[in-house]
């Protein structure tokens, strides 16, 4: 028996499913504002011989069949017609540039280290914050450039970036931010009182028991206080100082679309955007020409090759990148078209991520991925595609806009010292002839980024 046990194969079936260089390219893309894939088309250009830009476009047809999508424009209107494009305040160079600079002008780093660097920098978002893993940065520099780099070679740089000003940009979380923070502070009782307690009692600080505090500190009061001053005159946000912040809106906010209405009530879409019409350069459409038995020559040909390729790769995948969300925007704007008409919110439909994916055809984590960090703008305002998303719920037609909008105003106006607790916002609400559970006011509070009651409490 023990023999044909022995003797007895297994076998497992793993199926694993990878991107191609070009699909990736395009999920990065996706995910871009306008201004960041302006400056991607624009490192691109500045890396790459064999792309260019075309210098004598063809004649854009009526019917849009030779328009790049990265140039669409869904007006039906003249050449020789004027319209409102929204642009945002120049608030000077990028966090990108900053940091950059600063590593440029104060480090003597090698350029391998300068590459990695940029790679990290680039997965900071608006505020500062890491948003990928070390492995994950390490895994892209190899597929995007080649390069196999040691996890620890871009653990050692990120700990560069983090040194960086401004203090605390570079960091994994809030935590790790304020730490950063702290650590730059010239030492003093408070400011070493207030690194414990980020350091060691972070859980009790975010939720505010400050009873067990000082307990677990053995300290006064007064002490307490001045510690959690410290802590609350840093910045959570630190990037934001550079690009503006996410809720820094009117300052740093570049619209992706933009959609009018005319006197007949037609909503006309366009896909906001600077980028030039590209091509593959001429002296990269063919190999040398030169025998490949010499060794020169197939160097040569194999590096026109590869740059041809990366070239034709980022077209596709920038026009891809462009063909979606103008298709996604189009969708919204149908969907949403009383509001469109009339820029009133109580006119939003229910709408979710499904919806959309259905009229489209696309899978819902692309609707997810075109929709994030996304603009568009109205004759009254620039609005966050997300705002047009919103659960419709059994029993009642109300949108989560107008939900969130009463939200808002009751927590503005409750008691500082005795905030509302969400089962008290779901009772006051339900009053009000508002059908909604506790977990969705739990939800539409997390979204608008308000703290749950205990926190709000003054100390």
């Amino acid at each position: 028996m023990a023999k044909s046990e022995s003797l007895r194969l297994s076998q497992d079936l793993k199926q694993q499913q990878t991107l191609a260089p070009m699909q990736l390219q395009f999920v990065k893309m996706l995910e871009m504002t306008a201004p960041e894939v302006e400056d991607e088309v624009r490192r691109a250009l500045d890396e790459n011989p064999a792309l260019e830009t075309d210098e004598h476009p063809m004649p854009l047809s009526d019917s849009g069949d030779n328009t790049p999508y990265y140039r669409l424009n869904a007006s039906n209107r003249s050449s020789s017609d004027t319209y409102f494009e929204p642009e945002a305040t120049d608030s000077g160079e990028s966090l990108m540039e900053h940091l950059l600079g600063q590593l440029r002008q104060t480090r003597e780093l090698p350029d391998s280290d300068i590459e990695i660097a940029r790679f990290i920098i680039g997965n900071l978002d608006p505020n500062g914050y890491l948003t990928r893993t070390i492995r994950s940065i390490a895994d892209d520099m190899a597929i995007q450039t080649g390069i196999d780099v040691d996890p620890e070679e871009v653990k050692r740089v990120w700990q560069i970036v983090r040194t960086l000003d401004p203090p605390g940009v570079g960091a994994a979380d809030l935590r790790d931010s304020l730490l950063l923070q702290l650590r730059r502070l010239k030492p003093s009782p408070s400011v070493n009182l207030a690194l414990e307690i980020v350091r060691d009692y972070f859980d009790l600080f975010s939720l505010m028991h400050y009873k067990q505090l000082r307990t677990s500190l053995s300290i006064s009061e007064e002490q307490l206080r001045e510690a959690v001053n410290v802590i609350r005159s840093l910045n959570p946000k630190p990037g934001a100082t550079i690009t503006g912040g996410e809720d820094d809106r009117l300052n740093h906010i570049a619209p992706d679309f933009l959609v009018e209405t005319d006197s007949d009530g037609r909503l006309t879409l366009s896909l906001l955007n600077n980028l030039p019409q590209l091509q593959i350069a001429a002296s990269f459409a063919a190999d040398t020409g030169v025998e490949k038995k010499n060794p020169m020559a197939d160097q040569a040909n194999a590096f026109i090759r590869q740059r041809r390729d990366e070239a034709g790769g980022f077209i596709r995948a920038l026009s891809l990148r462009q063909a979606t969300l103008f298709r996604v925007m189009s969708a919204i704007m149908q969907w949403q078209r009383p509001f469109f008409l009339s820029d009133d919110p109580a006119m939003l439909r229910p709408m979710i991520l499904k919806d959309i994916s259905e009229v489209t055809g696309d899978d819902i984590s692309v609707i997810s991925r075109a929709t994030a960090g996304k603009y568009v703008a109205t004759a009254h305002g620039v609005y966050p595609l997300k705002f047009f998303f919103n659960e419709s719920r059994d029993g009642d037609d109300t949108s989560s806009p107008t939900v969130m909008a009463r939200l808002r105003e009751l927590i503005e106006n409750e008691d500082p010292d005795h905030p509302l607790t969400d089962q008290a916002l779901t009772r006051i609400l339900n009053q009000e002839g508002i059908n909604i559970a506790r977990r969705t006011v739990a939800k539409y509070r997390e979204r608008m980024a308000i703290p749950v009651g205990r926190l709000r409490k003054q100390l």
